[in-house]
């Protein structure tokens, strides 16, 4: 009989530890470094629409107790940027793909992550429209900087053309010090490490705390 915890419980456990920082007696205290408000939630990916169900009811919470949460999806500003380059662009590097993936799917995947990394990478790729969202949000929370959280989730949408350690690296220092979630579809690998959708090479570039 496997003694192994439910990925619910570990979910659930993650969310609760969570809330208790936030909402700790002196301010949120989600890390253990000066400066760097930041921190992670692995989950399974399959876990998705049960991880949204319980971020959508901790908002819920931390909202009635005066909170402002800002959600940011990274699928939304994902196809934002897509979109931006013109719907007949879009079409052409679709029926482009399609033509490719014919002769191999890795053909095909490979001119993909041509074309669409490089609207995603450094700091002034979706970083920057993780900021942007995250200044408007800090200019109408002035007079409750204490009673804030950015929630950033929907990053299975950026794989596998986007690593999220280079999202957290690139908003580092932008963030106006607001406590920073990163909902992370995944796997944790020992303590400090994780494999982005537990399909790539576990990443151990990560300073955040992960919870729980």
């Amino acid at each position: 009989m496997s003694n192994a915890v439910p990925t619910g419980a570990l979910l659930d456990e993650a969310l609760a530890a969570l809330e208790r920082d936030l909402l700790a007696e002196g301010g949120p205290r989600i890390s253990t470094m000066r400066n760097y408000n930041f921190a992670i939630i692995p989950y399974p990916p399959a876990a998705e629409f049960r991880l949204r169900q319980k971020v959508r009811e901790l908002a819920g919470r931390l909202r009635a107790a005066g909170w402002g949460v800002l959600a940011i999806s990274l699928q939304r500003l994902l196809l934002q940027r897509i979109r931006a380059m013109g719907l007949d662009v879009v079409a052409s590097l679709a029926a482009r793909e399609k033509s490719l993936w014919g002769k191999g799917p890795d053909r095909g995947l490979a001119y993909l992550l041509e074309k669409v990394a490089p609207l995603l990478e450094g700091p002034t790729g979706i970083a920057a429209d993780v900021v942007r969202e995250i200044d408007e949000f800090a200019d109408s929370r002035r007079e409750t900087d204490e009673k804030n959280v950015v929630l950033i989730g929907r990053a299975g949408a950026l794989y596998p053309f986007f690593r999220s350690s280079s999202l957290l690296k690139h908003i580092d220092g932008r963030t106006r010090n607001l406590p920073v979630v990163l909902l992370y579809p995944g796997e944790r690998r020992g303590m400090s490490s994780l494999s982005f959708m537990g399909e790539l090479q576990p990443d151990g570039d990560y300073r955040p705390r992960i919870y729980p």
